[in-house]
């Protein structure tokens, strides 16, 4: 009876060690697998970042030429105004909110910098701001309203 007890917690002991060595190998397999699709994605960001974006100041004058789509059609829209503000940086989520007054009403559109949909930004005029988010010129008018030029 001795002897079969013993072989008994031998091979007790033994599949605990096995089920442990496989469960640290599953584990080890899983955080790779999770390292490497963290890789993967920040390829796949790094990919989609665009790199001839100019530096944009709050303030700063404008142009976005946007692809637009119109049935089979396919042109470019600009749309030219005051840069409000810009928010997240240079990161893939980063946006720019542009603002123009067409025939008394102000227009704001947010624009995603690195989206597929946005050809090109380019800065006609630096203007001096002495905020990084220009809230204030939408109740501004008239001389309130004007931004000095960067020198």
């Amino acid at each position: 009876m001795a002897e079969e007890n013993k072989k008994v917690e031998e091979e007790t002991t033994e599949n605990t060690t096995e089920t442990k060595e496989e469960t640290i190998e599953e584990t080890k397999t899983e955080e790779t697998l999770e390292k490497e699709e963290v890789l993967e994605e920040q390829d796949f960001i790094a990919a989609q970042l665009k790199k001839d974006i100019p530096v944009i100041r709050a303030g700063d004058l404008v142009k976005v030429y946007q692809r637009i789509k119109e049935k089979n059609k396919e042109r470019v829209q600009v749309f030219e105004g005051q840069a409000l503000f810009k928010k997240h940086g240079n990161e893939i989520g980063a946006t720019l909110t542009v603002r123009k007054v067409v025939s008394g009403v102000g227009v704001e559109k947010t624009f995603p910098i690195h989206s597929p949909l946005v050809e090109k930004i380019e800065v006609v005029k630096q203007l001096k701001a002495r905020r990084a988010k220009l809230y204030y010129l939408r109740e501004a008018k008239g001389r309130k309203a004007r931004l000095k030029t960067r020198s």
